[in-house]
């Protein structure tokens, strides 16, 4: 793994820990623990924090050097398939690592929170990852090429998931279209996924 995408993990872990802030790794690095390993470039949680206490989040993020627009120090905030959305960043070197953090205010990521489970890092470094099936979902929901890869790799490497939960909460996400597509693929003899 990048060693910048590495510290920005285990700083955004400490700081949510430091303030008892229960959260859960997705996108890339989940991908990573889940699927198949591949380079990421950038992190992504899901943290239950109240907006107010954004501004405490953003203050120890830029004391450990990482910098945050100003539309989000002002109180905005971005939404992704009605999912909220902060973003931060930082560079080291010559290279730049992107930390997305969607605020758990909804349903959905409240439960993507309460099924994560505990994740090493490295040998002395735990982590709390999205399930198998949230990380689909979520998948579903970007549905870029590399997205579509990370879903058939956990399938694959998952075996059966709960595609009940998965399709209700793509049904509620507005991605059932982009679920039933990839399990089609999943289920498809070798021939037919050609």
């Amino acid at each position: 793994m990048n060693a910048n995408v590495h510290r920005a993990v285990k700083d955004f872990v400490r700081l949510f820990q430091a303030q008892q802030l229960p959260y859960a790794v997705l996108g890339g690095l989940a991908a990573r623990a889940l699927g198949v390993p591949r380079p990421t470039w950038d992190v992504d949680f899901t943290v239950a924090v109240d907006r107010e206490n954004l501004g405490s989040i953003f203050e120890q993020a830029e004391e450990l050097g990482y910098t945050v627009p100003p539309a989000y120090q002002a109180g905005w905030v971005d939404t992704v398939s009605g999912m909220p959305l902060v973003k931060l960043g930082v560079s080291i070197g010559d290279r730049s690592v992107d930390v997305d953090v969607f605020l758990a205010e909804t349903d959905y990521l409240t439960e993507v929170i309460r099924r994560a489970s505990t994740e090493l890092l490295d040998d002395d470094f735990r982590i709390q990852v999205v399930s198998p099936e949230d990380l689909i979902v979520l998948k579903c929901v970007a549905y870029r090429p590399r997205d579509v890869i990370d879903i058939q790799d956990v399938l694959f490497i998952q075996g059966e998931l709960d595609r009940d939960y998965m399709r209700l909460w793509a049904d509620q996400l507005g991605v059932r279209s982009n679920l039933e597509e990839s399990l089609r693929k999943y289920d498809a003899s070798p021939e037919e996924r050609g």
